[in-house]
């Protein structure tokens, strides 16, 4: 899974995604804050790999990225629309291969700007990134090799405030930046990589003022650590665990906070948040949930009334498990509910 999978639509309910027996799947409350309804498939009758890149735009619709088989031993990707969570989405659109053919080169991510365009990122066979995006006036665009080297794990993509779309990757050299000059611009590779040893696939990009994105990585010592572009990286505290953070900005007893939730090493969920952009104020982790399985996924998200929500993801069992913020002071959270989605 890459990005945020727990999604508030433009009907204020929140839906949520996954890859689970060839297919896409979606589920999402009957009502904004009510119980969840059992799960269908999006995106019609294609076959796809356990693969799912997940991104919303500014309009609330999601975009759906996944690779498909066309053959033996070979793939290609495909996106779907899903405007909202009780519509059917849109049939899977073949995007191709950023090679023309061949075996699945990466996990791709997807961003969407502005206008409403997604942006689908993925590894070429090259150690480059490769890109493809949305017309204007409908449509795709070519696939566009926006070079790079090496990349290795997950890329993580990110819209600004200003609705300009942005890349991240981890190679040998560090980690890897592509920026939009302007709408419409074709994303650019930074001259000089970060010389920071992040571990690959634990990129995590929030865009977190008018001004910035904050990248959240794990170093080689296992410290989580927040880069700004422009700035040092800032080592924040130990890793939870493996993998990447989950992150969402929001506001907490009125200060703008940024909270960090992370899969830990005894298998519960962990907590962090602190003001954003001031990592040098600290913040330490709370557990919170059972024990989860390794396959477990993890988002953050807000309810129709601006609460914090969590969901854990078990695609085997299909189980959901939710928790939000309580109506008082602090970041207190209610018990976690079980909703088992078969």
């Amino acid at each position: 899974m890459n990005g945020a999978w727990l999604l508030r639509g433009r009907d204020g309910r929140l839906s949520a995604y996954a890859s689970r027996d060839e297919a896409v799947w979606c589920w999402a409350e009957r009502n904004p804050g009510g119980p969840w309804s059992a799960p269908r498939t999006v995106g019609g009758d294609q076959r796809v790999h356990p693969v799912l890149a997940v991104g919303q735009g500014t309009d609330g619709y999601a975009h759906l990225v996944s690779w498909r088989p066309t053959g033996a031993g070979e793939a290609g990707l495909v996106h779907s629309t899903h405007f909202r969570p009780h519509l059917a989405a849109l049939d899977w659109n073949r995007l191709g291969h950023p090679n023309q053919k061949g075996q699945q080169t990466g996990v791709p991510a997807v961003a969407v700007d502005a206008e409403g365009r997604a942006h689908v990122f993925v590894r070429n066979r090259g150690g480059g990134v490769s890109m493809r995006g949305q017309k204007e006036r409908g449509g795709w665009g070519p696939w566009r090799d926006l070079k790079g080297r090496e990349v290795e794990g997950e890329l993580t993509a990110v819209t600004r405030a200003s609705g300009r779309v942005e890349l991240y990757a981890t190679s040998p050299a560090g980690i890897l930046r592509w920026t939009q000059a302007g709408p419409g611009h074709i994303p650019a590779l930074d001259d000089e990589p970060l010389k920071a040893a992040a571990r690959p696939g634990t990129l995590r990009a929030l865009s977190t003022s008018d001004e910035h994105v904050t990248v959240f990585f794990t170093d080689e010592s296992d410290m989580l650590c927040a880069w700004r572009p422009g700035t040092e990286p800032a080592e924040l505290l130990p890793s939870a665990g493996p993998g990447p953070v989950s992150a969402l900005r929001f506001t907490l007893d009125g200060i703008d906070c940024t909270l960090l939730a992370q899969r830990s090493a005894s298998g519960r969920v962990a907590f962090a948040a602190y003001p954003t952009e001031q990592e040098s104020a600290g913040a330490w982790w709370t557990e919170s949930g059972p024990q989860l399985p390794a396959d477990a996924q993890l988002s953050l998200g807000e309810d129709h009334e601006g609460k914090v929500v969590a969901a854990q993801l078990q695609p085997g069992s299909g189980e959901l498990l939710t928790t939000r913020r309580k109506a008082e002071p602090g970041l207190a959270l209610q018990a976690w509910r079980s909703f088992v989605l078969t």
